[in-house]
């Protein structure tokens, strides 16, 4: 059999070593399946979302997929150790209500008046609390947040630019209970972080720094975060939510 010329030798070289790659890929897969090959849970995409791992590659795509299913994100919740009680689904008026949503006691942290949250928030909010913000208080001060001063969860109410209320703006995500405002932090020796009087003070100071690792770290674990140099309407607080257009300003 002749050989083909010498420039199309490359092309169909690259055509084998594609296919040979194909190949490897799709019996990867059938014995993943088939429990020919074990995959660490950490490491499989198709695992439940380990709520106390350390976060990788997969964990966002987990924690989304948990929040997307309410069997899923309830047996994720059971699994934090949170203090919660389940609340009845209700509707209160065109727009605002919720669903799947728990009462909010105890999350590791002291929160004052137990706020009201989605199952995909309280989940969210977990795993920034465990991942991001207690490592961030670690990281600058030496010790954990005992606490975390909060604005509320649940309100009947329009999305607020900073002009107030508005006829006719759409809905708060806060209508569905699914976003909770952040003011500050109290570390377990009283010390008092506020996002008004410490977001970027002072570049090496360290309140400055809990609160700008603290909004990073939240941008990671929930679908959308708002801070103080969004508008003015925000700069006091860290608006956290899930749901909607993912962004991290």
């Amino acid at each position: 059999m002749p050989l083909p010329p010498a420039q199309d030798r490359p092309a169909r070289l690259g055509r084998r070593l594609a296919l040979a790659l194909v190949v490897a890929i799709a019996a990867g897969v059938v014995a993943v399946f088939t429990g020919a090959i074990e995959v660490p849970e950490r490491h499989d995409p198709w695992a439940p979302l380990d709520v106390t791992a350390p976060p990788n590659w997969l964990t966002s795509y987990k924690l989304a997929r948990a929040r997307g299913d309410p069997v899923r994100c309830q047996a994720a919740l059971a699994d934090t150790g949170m203090q919660y009680e389940r609340v009845p689904d209700r509707v209160t008026g065109p727009g605002c209500g919720f669903e799947n949503a728990v009462r909010l006691r105890s999350a590791g942290v002291r929160l004052g008046s137990a706020p009201t949250l989605s199952c995909p928030m309280a989940l969210s909010f977990f795993m920034w609390e465990h991942h991001a913000l207690q490592p961030a208080a670690l990281r600058h001060f030496g010790q954990p947040v005992a606490a975390v001063d909060h604005l509320g969860s649940y309100a009947c109410r329009n999305v607020n630019r900073g002009e107030g209320a508005v006829p006719g703006a759409p809905r708060s995500r806060h209508a569905t209970a699914d976003a909770f405002d952040v003011a500050g932090f109290v570390l377990a020796d009283g010390r008092r972080i506020n996002v008004r009087k410490d977001w970027r003070t002072d570049a090496t100071n360290p309140s400055a720094a809990l609160l700008n690792d603290a909004h990073l770290g939240a941008c990671r674990f929930f679908r959308g975060v708002l801070g103080p140099e969004y508008n003015a309407a925000h700069r006091d607080h860290f608006h956290l939510e899930t749901g909607g257009f993912p962004m991290c300003r």
